[in-house]
């Protein structure tokens, strides 16, 4: 028998759950379909957990950097029991319960779609109205020759542990391998980071990648770029990892955080019209519509895979359902990698900028050099500030910012540049005194135009 439906939210992921707590609030009939944990990876096995264990060994790193503070210390048993805490030890039976007192059909079971508007779960077949596509995205696992003769972890391992290896290789250079070997050497492991490109961060401006090395190595991590993995080895109670230039790296763990692939595969998404790229990302339009009201939101669109962004989108997609739609716009969205400092970027890059034939200036703050706020915060205060402002309109397209709580105040960025308020508007703007926001204001003084570098 058939259950009818208003929606079907096939994940329920961050993207999932905003676009379902919407429709519920709006008195939707809908189904909510998870094979795993309500609240997705991100609860369980990425963000939270990430930021969770990230946040110790950084507290230890700003007692040692503040005046007049001695003393502290870590204590790993205690930091991985709050993070289980924090991700309700991998059982979401609350989160069932409160979606169900909402008024929502929970179903958990793997699920596809069998045509238009119809789902098979388990062994339910639901016919809904609206589907939502929430299935996020999962860890790429590249081939490793010999790699079965050695533990081998992604970040569900990471940052689930309840025990943490003497010695471990990350390979990636992102924000994944980036904040990884942030976590581990800040407790403790021989951490050498491993990656096949020229800089850490590559998305990013270049000298975010040049300041993000820096940070690392000053924490213990052995950087190796240019670098390829070519086999693993078992040795003893460890293991060996042989790179493409003969040396051999000796290991408990290595850590793959080699990017994520959209989770569409077999989930019968074409026979409801939907198309996917030839990475398997879901095609939609500007307002999240995959097919005949058929949407997708979150990683598996592979448009800027943050939680922060499938939430957005369940709201693009919500109030498109609920008959107030709008275009999405992803332009100036933050992107924040939670390393030690903090590195935070908004808008595009320079060498963005050039493809689009843009007019540019740009300015480069040493952060200790020009404000009070990182000596009150620091004894020895780190912090840079990069600014990208289009010279024809004169509003700011990109930023970037690695610094203590850059992830917290570069908000101010983003702000400016998804409305595009005009530079003499920031100009004009005052920060509070001390606060790293002052440093928006001293670069903007000290723009240079591209022109004069060439």
């Amino acid at each position: 028998m058939e259950e009818h439906f208003d929606v079907a939210v096939l994940g329920m992921g961050p993207g999932g759950e905003v676009a379902a707590s919407r429709l519920l609030k709006a008195r939707k009939k809908v189904a909510v379909i998870e094979r795993e944990l309500i609240g997705g990876e991100c609860a369980y096995w990425a963000c939270v957990p990430s930021k969770t264990l990230l946040r110790p060994p950084e507290a230890k790193t700003a007692a040692a950097r503040a005046a007049g503070v001695t003393g502290a210390g870590l204590d790993w048993p205690a930091a991985s029991d709050y993070r289980d805490y924090m991700i309700r030890n991998l059982d979401d039976k609350a989160q069932v319960e409160g979606y169900e007192g909402q008024g929502a059909t929970v179903i958990k079971a793997e699920a596809r779609i069998t045509g238009p508007g119809t789902l098979q779960a388990g062994r339910r077949t639901i016919r809904a109205e609206h589907i939502i596509i929430a299935t996020g995205s999962e860890a790429v696992v590249p081939d490793l020759d010999g790699a079965e003769n050695v533990t081998t972890w992604t970040n569900k391992e990471t940052f689930t542990a309840t025990t943490l290896p003497e010695r471990a290789v990350v390979i990636g250079g992102s924000a994944v391998g980036t904040e990884t070997a942030t976590f581990l050497a800040g407790f403790g492991v021989d951490v050498t980071l491993v990656h096949r490109g020229t800089r850490l961060m590559e998305r990013e401006e270049p000298r975010v990648g040049e300041l993000t090395r820096l940070h690392l190595e000053e924490a213990g991590v052995k950087v190796r770029l240019e670098s390829n993995a070519v086999c693993a080895r078992r040795e003893g109670n460890g293991g060996s990892l042989e790179l493409d230039d003969g040396t051999t790296v000796r290991t408990d763990v290595v850590i793959f955080a080699t990017g994520r692939l959209p989770r569409s595969k077999d989930l019968g998404f074409e026979s409801a019209g939907v198309k996917l790229d030839p990475k398997g990302a879901v095609i939609i339009d500007e307002q999240c519509r995959a097919g005949t009201n058929v949407w997708a939101i979150g990683d598996v669109t592979g448009v800027m895979p943050f939680t922060h962004v499938a939430k957005y989108q369940g709201r693009i997609v919500a109030d498109a359902i609920l008959g107030h739609g709008r275009p999405a716009s992803y332009e100036g969205i933050p992107r924040v990698v939670f390393g030690d400092p903090e590195i935070a970027a908004a808008g595009i890059t320079q060498a963005q900028a050039d493809e689009q034939g843009l007019s540019t200036a740009f300015a480069e703050l040493d952060l200790a050099e020009s404000l009070t706020r990182p000596w009150t915060y620091e004894k020895e205060p780190r912090g840079h500030l990069g600014l990208l402002t289009d010279t024809s309109s004169g509003t700011l397209i990109g930023a970037w910012a690695v610094s203590p709580l850059a992830g917290e105040w570069i908000h101010q960025a983003s702000l400016a540049i998804r409305n595009r308020i005009p530079i003499s508007a920031l100009h004009d703007q005052v920060a509070q005194f001390p606060s790293y926001s002052e440093a928006f204001q001293m670069a903007l003084d000290n723009l240079k135009y591209r022109k004069e570098m060439l």
